[in-house]
């Protein structure tokens, strides 16, 4: 059975919020799935899934320092994610708070691994954004990234 990871920071709890909503999306595709803090994401680990999710709250437009640790970390197995299926969410305290480039700098490290990038023709494209707690419209668009990653990866494998 294909097995997705979906990692995350949280100081504040909205990003996890996210997090367990893009779990239920996967496992309504009868998808395994494992949800872990960015904290006990071990790199070699990474290797053991089919699909790798990564969620970080904005921080003066970028992603949390623990999450881009864990991608420089990543570099260790360069080549070896290439294929693998990965997506990004976010979650920050305002609009133009600097949402998206924090999902574009996420997807940008996992395209330098070569791994296939789920986007969203409608909605979030890059990935879901929440402001705050998650409202309804970003509670719909995480579950629905989940769903689509989760399908993508069944396809792949």
């Amino acid at each position: 059975m294909p097995n997705i990871l979906v990692a995350y920071y949280s100081r504040g709890g909205n990003t996890k919020k996210m997090a367990e909503e893009i779990k239920e999306g996967i496992e309504q595709e009868n998808v395994s799935c494992v949800i872990k803090p960015i904290a006990e994401v071990k790199i070699e680990k990474l290797l053991s899934y089919d699909g790798i999710v990564i969620g970080s709250p904005t921080y003066y437009g970028d992603m949390a320092a623990e999450v881009k640790k864990l991608l420089d970390e990543s570099v260790k197995l360069h080549g070896q994610l290439e294929s693998k299926v990965g997506a990004a969410f976010t979650s920050s305290k305002n609009i133009g708070g600097g949402n998206e480039t924090t999902i574009l700098a996420i997807l940008k490290a996992m395209l330098v691994h070569g791994m296939i990038i789920q986007g969203n023709s409608s909605g979030d494209h890059y990935g879901p954004v929440s402001i705050g707690s998650p409202d309804e419209r970003a509670q719909k668009q995480s579950f629905q990234l989940g769903k689509r990653v989760a399908q993508l990866v069944k396809r792949l494998s």
